[in-house]
C-alpha cells in the first residue's frame, strides 16, 4: 500500500513539473508577443533584439521603456496574486479567500493613491501599497472579531473591499489634472505606464517575500493537518498563522501596486492548479505562480490586441471572474456541501 502512495506522490510530482515546464513555454511565447505587439510592430527577434539593446535606437526605446516594463510588471503581478490567493485558501479552508475577495486589493490600493497624492517618488509605491494592504486586513479583523464563520468573514471582506475602492474613486475624483491620469489604474486594475522603477522596486520586495513564502511553507503543510495535530508537532499555531497571512498579505499588495485591483487571478488559479496536479506541495505553490503570471499577461495582451477598444486588464479579469466567484459562493451554499462538510 505504501508503494501505491508513494507511486501516486512521484505521479502527481512529474504532472506538476510537466505543468510547470508547459507555463514556462507558454509564458516565453506570451512575453514575446508583448514586446513585439503594437502600433509599431517588429518581428519578435527583433523585439528580442532591441530588449537586450541591440538594434535600432528607436526599437530599443519603445521595447525597453514602454513594453518590456508592462510586461515585467504582469509577470510579477500576476505570480504574486496567485500565490497570495493559494496561501489564503489553505490558511482560511475556504475557496473564496483571496486578496481581492478579503480587501486587501482595495486597501492596497488605497495605499498606493495616497503615495501619489503625496507627491512621493514612484519607488516608494509598493510600500504605500503595503501600509494600505495591512490596514485592510486590520480593518477586516475588527470587523470580523465576532468569531463570524469563512463565508460571513468573507461577505465582510467584500464590503471592505467596496469601501476602500470607493474611497480610491473619490480620492481620483479630488485629484488635479495631472495625478488623475495616474491614479485612473486604481480604480479598474491596469498595467498601462508601468516604469522600471515602480517595477525595480516591487520586484525587490516581492522577491524578499517569495523567499519567505518558501521558507514557511512546511509550516503551511503541517498547519494543514489541523490546529491540534500541528500544535502536537511542536507549531505555535497562532503565531505561525499570523506570519503566513502578513506574508500573503504584503505578497498581494506588492502585486496590487504594479496593477491595481486586479480580480480573478488570485481566486481562481489555485484551483485551476490543485484541479490539474492534485494535493498542494512547494512544487504546485510555483507552478500557482507560473499559472498566475501566464493569466494576467495573457489577459493583458488581450485588453491591448483582441479587443475591438483597449480596455484596463482588470476589466477583462473580472468578466471571467464573475461567473466563477458565482459559482463557487453557491457550490459553499449548497446543502449537499453543508452535510458532507
Amino acid at each position: 500500500m505504501l508503494a501505491g502512495k508513494a507511486s501516486v506522490l512521484v505521479r502527481q510530482r512529474r504532472r506538476a513539473v510537466a505543468i510547470g515546464a508547459a507555463c514556462v513555454l507558454v509564458l516565453v511565447t506570451l512575453v514575446s508577443i508583448g514586446l513585439a505587439a503594437g502600433e509599431v510592430y517588429m518581428p519578435v527577434p527583433q523585439a528580442l533584439r532591441a530588449a537586450f539593446g541591440f538594434g535600432d535606437g528607436g526599437e530599443i526605446y519603445i521595447v525597453q521603456q514602454f513594453r518590456a516594463p508592462r510586461v515585467v510588471a504582469g509577470l510579477i503581478a500576476g505570480a504574486g496574486l496567485a500565490m497570495s490567493g493559494a496561501v489564503l485558501q489553505r490558511l482560511f479552508r475556504n475557496p473564496l479567500a483571496s486578496p481581492d475577495i478579503m480587501g486587501v486589493t482595495g486597501g492596497a490600493s488605497l495605499g498606493a493613491v495616497a503615495v501619489l497624492a503625496a507627491g512621493a517618488a514612484q519607488t516608494m509605491i509598493p510600500f504605500g501599497a503595503l501600509l494600505g494592504g495591512l490596514f485592510a486586513a486590520v480593518l477586516l479583523a475588527v470587523l470580523g472579531r465576532a468569531g463570524l464563520p469563512v463565508n460571513r468573514l468573507v461577505l465582510v471582506g467584500l464590503a471592505v473591499q467596496a469601501g476602500l475602492t470607493a474611497a480610491v474613486n473619490l480620492a481620483v475624483v479630488r485629484f488635479p489634472t495631472e495625478l488623475a491620469g495616474s491614479a485612473m489604474q486604481w480604480t479598474t486594475g491596469s498595467l498601462y505606464g508601468r516604469t522600471w522603477p515602480q517595477v525595480q522596486g516591487a520586484a525587490i520586495a516581492a522577491a524578499l517575500v517569495l523567499v519567505l513564502v518558501f521558507a514557511q511553507y512546511r509550516t503551511l503543510a503541517v498547519l494543514d493537518l489541523g490546529d491540534e495535530s500541528a500544535g502536537s508537532l511542536g507549531v505555535p499555531v497562532s503565531t505561525a498563522r499570523l506570519r503566513l497571512l502578513l506574508t500573503a498579505i504584503a505578497l498581494a499588495a506588492l502585486a496590487a501596486a504594479l496593477s491595481g485591483p486586479i480580480s480573478f487571478v488570485a481566486l481562481a488559479v489555485p484551483h485551476l492548479v490543485r484541479l490539474v496536479t492534485g494535493p498542494p506541495t512547494a512544487i504546485t505553490l510555483a507552478v500557482t505562480g507560473l499559472a498566475g503570471a501566464v493569466l494576467l499577461v495573457g489577459c493583458d495582451l488581450t485588453a491591448q490586441h483582441l479587443l475591438p477598444v483597449h480596455v484596463p486588464v482588470g476589466v477583462v479579469t473580472a468578466t471571467i471572474g464573475a461567473p466563477w466567484l458565482l459559482l463557487l459562493m453557491l457550490r459553499e451554499s449548497s446543502p449537499v456541501d453543508r452535510r458532507t462538510s
